[in-house]
């Protein structure tokens, strides 16, 4: 069961990689105000929710504690991702301030997970 969950990390790590790496790609693009949600941060987005919730019910099934209140609060900011990229995916050019919205929505889910004990 151990290396099911390990797997699942790794591939919620990718997805990670890939919303936050779509982001980063998209920098400069921002600053011209040209930036666009591209393909990889939806199917990071994606990633991150399945493996998230697998990972959830692979813990709970093992009998580990899982902090629901910090799985909720993730969840919560993911959903708005999610919901953002879905919605704009199609759009030629994403305005400035909801671009840097999902990008401090990411950096964000990243730090719950890592600071919050």
């Amino acid at each position: 069961m151990d290396v099911l969950i390990h797997l699942f990390v790794g591939l919620h790590i990718i997805g990670i990689a890939a919303l936050l790496g779509g982001f980063l790609t998209q920098m400069k693009a921002m600053g011209a105000g040209t930036a666009r949600f591209v393909p990889a941060m939806l199917h990071g987005a994606l990633t991150m929710l399945v493996t998230g919730v697998a990972l959830v019910g692979l813990n709970q099934a093992q009998g580990a504690t899982v902090d629901t209140f910090k799985i909720g609060v993730k969840l919560a900011l993911l959903i708005v991702i999610l919901g953002l990229v879905y919605v704009k995916r199609d759009d030629e050019t994403v305005d400035k301030r909801l671009f840097g919205l999902v990008g401090l929505l990411t950096v964000t889910n990243v730090f719950v997970a890592v600071l919050w004990t």
